[in-house]
């Protein structure tokens, strides 16, 4: 079995970083860079409903002093804070992604037609909590695609859940129930290296399906 060492090396070398180098910048073309191979991360009927805001300027970073609790170590000293959203909206654009894959003959009129009947018919009728679900399965992907390709990078990255959601919206002018915030990947260089943080066995995590009842692991 071949393995790719590169992606190993990127998965074993990431860690969550608290501090980042203040020197540090990142340029747009290269963030873009990064954020077109994270795109490439799977979505549900490939209607990719993430959505990125990129809050870099001190002052902006500013707004969210206050509503980054327990985080504002990364947040003023990462070169970004990218902030990751669901849009509720997503599946509007169906028509031009199944398109895309008429025009590259990946796909039949006829086979476009149907999908699109089918998103017209179960998301986007569907209520805005549902969509928003679906928006923030696919986003979470995409933010784990985004810290392993920052990693591939020369970066590294710290994922922050911990924030005031419905405040951060407003801060930034984000209409909160079009999108859903999901979370922000702080972005930069680390200061000093990050310690390695612990797992548990894998064997204690997992259970091979033979037709046993139960779910392995420590009581």
């Amino acid at each position: 079995m071949t393995k790719d060492i590169r992606l190993i090396d990127a998965i074993n070398s990431r860690h969550s970083v608290k501090v980042f180098d203040e020197t540090v910048k990142i340029p747009r073309a290269e963030m873009e860079e990064m954020l077109t191979l994270a795109t490439r991360a799977p979505s549900s009927i490939n209607l990719q409903p993430w959505r990125f805001v990129i809050v870099e300027a001190a002052e902006q970073k500013q707004k969210l002093d206050k509503l980054v609790r327990f985080n504002q170590g990364q947040l003023h000293s990462s070169a970004a804070m990218i902030l990751i959203l669901g849009d509720a909206n997503h599946a509007d654009r169906v028509e031009e992604i199944f398109g895309q894959n008429v025009a590259a003959g990946t796909m039949t009129p006829e086979v476009k037609d149907y999908f699109v009947k089918a998103v017209n018919e179960t998301i986007i009728a569907a209520p805005t909590t549902v969509r928003h679900a679906l928006a923030t399965n696919d986003a979470n992907l995409v933010a784990m695609q985004l810290m392993l390709v920052a990693k591939a990078y020369g970066y590294d990255t710290n994922p922050i859940g911990g924030f005031e959601r419905e405040e951060v919206m407003a801060a930034l002018n984000i209409d909160s129930e079009r999108y859903q915030a999901v979370m922000f990947v702080a972005i930069g260089k680390a200061a000093k290296v990050a310690h390695p943080s612990p797992r548990l066995p894998v064997s204690e995590l997992i259970s091979w399906n033979e037709g046993t009842n139960g779910i392995v692991g420590r009581k």
